[in-house]
């Protein structure tokens, strides 16, 4: 076995020492990347944290909105008592208007009554006349059916 080594002991000295020496480098240039990385973590998770607490505030400004929203809604009416409301109204329009002409139609009829009473008055008094005075009447008329036949 002791052929199958020939280099020199010193040799295998300076390679473990070179090996020693690139491993120190790489490891602690892996270090640097590992403390590099720490800080990019501790800086996102700062980040994440400060986002984290915008969203929360643009959540509860949200919730406050819609809560306000939803007051105003329940305070306007819904479709059923708005058309409930025009309804009644409209109930009471035709009530009125019914009422009224009712009145008006009452009204007519009194005239009517009023108009016919008037004339019978009127042929009455007219009737009167005419037998108070028979022969003047008679002339009138005569003079009348006269002047209609020279016409």
């Amino acid at each position: 076995m002791s052929g199958v080594f020939t280099l020199p002991r010193a040799a295998l000295l300076l390679a473990g020492v070179a090996a020693g020496a690139m491993t120190r480098i790489f490891t602690s240039s892996d270090e640097q990347q590992i403390g590099h990385l720490r800080k990019s973590l501790t800086a996102l998770e700062g980040r994440l944290a400060n986002q984290e607490v915008l969203q929360d505030n643009r959540l509860n400004e949200l919730e406050a909105k819609v809560e306000a929203h939803e007051k105003r809604l329940n305070d306007v009416p819904s479709t059923s008592q708005i058309v409930a409301a025009m309804e009644t109204l409209l109930s009471k329009t035709m009530t009125s208007l019914d009422a009224r002409l009712s009145a008006q139609a009452q009204s007519i009829d009194v005239l009517k009554t009023t108009v016919s009473q008037t004339d019978e008055l009127l042929e009455r008094v007219l009737e009167s006349i005419d037998s108070l005075h028979p022969s003047e009447t008679r002339d009138e008329s005569q003079y009348a059916g006269l002047t209609s036949l020279s016409r």
